[in-house]
């Protein structure tokens, strides 16, 4: 499995634009045979700070999901809503085993 946690970082006026961008995203990502899971979560303290959780099959369907015109609108969508470019980070699967992933 490939795990990804992408970090946003949006302009205050942009906060409901930006959520809906990303639902669209997720909702479509879901629908992709190599994403286990696609979570949008903001963090309480600092709303404008948010984390993408993907969780995919192979690092191979990271590239599909990237060429998907879902993603690219969302890439279109959000980008100008961004107060930083989003940063990532990478992580393998400990616990539970990739089985147990829905």
């Amino acid at each position: 499995m490939f795990i990804m946690h992408v970090f946003l970082h949006v302009k205050p006026e942009a906060i409901d634009v930006f959520k809906s961008a990303c639902i669209e995203n997720a909702s479509n990502s879901l629908k992709e045979a190599g994403i286990k899971r696609f979570d949008l979560i903001q963090q309480v303290e600092d709303p404008t700070q948010f984390v993408l959780v993907e969780v995919y099959n192979s690092k191979n369907d990271v590239a599909f999901h990237k060429e998907t015109e879902h993603y690219k609108l969302w890439q279109k969508t959000v980008e100008p809503l961004m107060i930083e470019p989003r940063t990532r980070i990478f992580y393998q699967n400990i616990y539970p085993e990739d089985e147990g992933w829905k």
